[in-house]
């Protein structure tokens, strides 16, 4: 059969902000899992810049039997899109959309677009590929674990598929059905791997552990290196982003990865994640050694009041420590933080956006508290009718979307520009990058602070001096 795999039109803001957007790789394993039976293509509409208009003419040009398309909570409405014009063209199309947000809301999903045949919950691979098979037969759709679907416009949620325990089964991702050529930053190739999926730790927020499971499951290092040395050297990527949850989990793995990345004479430059509580001096000097420049933590908050809230079994303290170590081994840091909880006071913000700025973190992210379909912070605004809107295309983390007791949804988006605006426009923030990052932040973050600071310079008054 021919199999379309779509990630659909989208407004990004992410490339919007850094001018380019990371591969679909959730789509590249699911690729890589039927190829060889079948004649599969990968669209990644965000990288190539295809309107809706485009893509049709895509769809018609290849004719699939099957269209799949995978979507974040804000980028479902797109898919829907994407099945509808599938249908159009041809009635007879099979549509399968998966993801997170289709995971935990299968009968929302089928309700709300009729043009979808299956969702694929959880873990996609061996439901995607079971699917395929059953749908060349044309029955047994009802043993597919995982899968959900319609049937007499009753919704029929099949038992969960069991999480993959070998991950090493896995083949690759069909890289060479993406298009590469699309993913650079700043003119700079880079490529995104996947080394462990699952999480064991139990954040109100997060989506991913709840669809990749709370067991923690690794490839080996044989297979890192492996699909390192792909991106390398048939495909130029010399810089790379480690897209792990938590990189730095298992730290005997993380040093020998680290010590294979050498032996190899790999020369990559790259870039991974961490808890606070996961990282130490000697990881740190590891990744360094090994090409690492930059580790990403999840730090979220200043107070310990919000920390103990997300369920996030960190403190500021921890936070403090571990930026400290990464700095003295001379990686940069990147923190990401969350403001806008339900309970949280101007003075827990404060103390977080004052956190954020004293910490020692070179970049930093600012988000607002965001309840994606499946998390505690779901079920709890769900429970306590927080939510101000079912509109998908709102859970970004950039919009409010929760009734906060202590904020209106203006005072909250205000807070976030601010944030932006008071970390990134520091005189010493500037100065080391023009010295260090040739300008980058002066290119593109300062635009985009300035621009947003523009657009919403009316009301600002509202919360600047009093919260941050």
């Amino acid at each position: 059969m021919k199999i379309l795999l779509v990630s659909p039109p989208t407004d990004s803001a992410i490339k919007k902000v850094v001018g380019t957007t990371g591969p679909p790789l959730s789509l590249a394993y699911l690729a890589s899992m039927v190829r060889d039976e079948h004649n599969v293509k990968i669209v990644d509409s965000i990288a190539e810049n295809l309107m809706f208009d485009d893509l049709k003419k895509k769809i018609k040009g290849f004719d699939p039997d099957v269209v799949g398309v995978t979507a974040t909570t804000s980028m479902i409405p797109d898919a829907y899109q994407v099945t509808k014009l599938a249908k159009e063209i041809n009635r007879d199309v099979k549509t399968v959309v998966g993801g997170p947000h289709v995971t935990f809301l299968p009968g929302r999903t089928l309700n709300e677009c009729p043009y979808i045949d299956y969702v694929v919950r959880g873990e996609g691979e061996y439901t995607f590929k079971e699917l395929i098979k059953t749908i060349e037969k044309g029955k047994g759709f009802e043993k597919v674990r995982g899968l959900s679907f319609k049937r007499n416009k009753k919704t029929i949620n099949n038992p969960l598929r069991e999480l993959i325990k070998n991950v090493d089964e896995i083949p690759m991702p069909a890289y060479d059905l993406l298009p590469m050529k699309y993913y650079k930053a700043d003119g700079v190739n880079f490529g995104t791997v996947v080394t462990s999926r699952g999480c064991p730790f139990n954040c109100i927020f997060c989506s991913s552990s709840l669809q990749f499971g709370k067991k923690w499951r690794g490839h080996s290092t044989d297979r890192v290196i492996k699909e390192l040395s792909t991106l390398r050297n048939e495909y130029g990527r010399r810089e790379i982003e480690f897209l792990d949850d938590t990189f730095t989990f298992m730290k005997p793995r993380v040093l020998e990865i680290t010590k294979r990345i050498k032996q190899e004479k790999l020369d990559i430059s790259w870039v991974a994640s961490s808890r606070v509580d996961t990282f130490s001096k000697k990881i740190a000097e590891a990744m360094k050694k090994a090409g690492a420049h930059t580790i990403y933590f999840g730090i979220e908050s200043g107070t310990q009041k919000i920390l103990d809230f997300i369920g996030k079994r960190i403190t500021p303290e921890q936070s403090a420590r571990s930026i400290k170590t990464a700095k003295k081994t001379g990686l940069h840091t990147f923190g990401s933080f969350i403001i806008g909880f339900p309970q949280e006071n101007k003075r827990d913000i404060k103390k977080t956006l004052s956190f954020s700025r004293k910490v020692g973190v070179d970049f930093a992210q600012f988000t607002i508290a965001t309840p994606y379909p499946g998390t505690r912070l779901w079920y709890m605004a769900l429970k306590q009718k927080l939510l101000t809107t079912m509109d998908w295309r709102r859970f970004t983390t950039l919009d409010p979307v929760l009734k906060l007791k202590n904020f209106t949804c203006s005072q909250i988006t205000k807070i976030l520009e601010i944030a932006y605006v008071k970390f990134y426009l520091r005189p010493k923030v500037l100065i080391r990058d023009i010295i260090q990052e040739k300008g980058f932040i002066l290119r593109r973050a300062v635009p985009q602070a300035i621009k947003m600071f523009m657009d919403k310079k009316e009301g600002f008054e509202c919360c600047s001096g009093e919260v941050v």
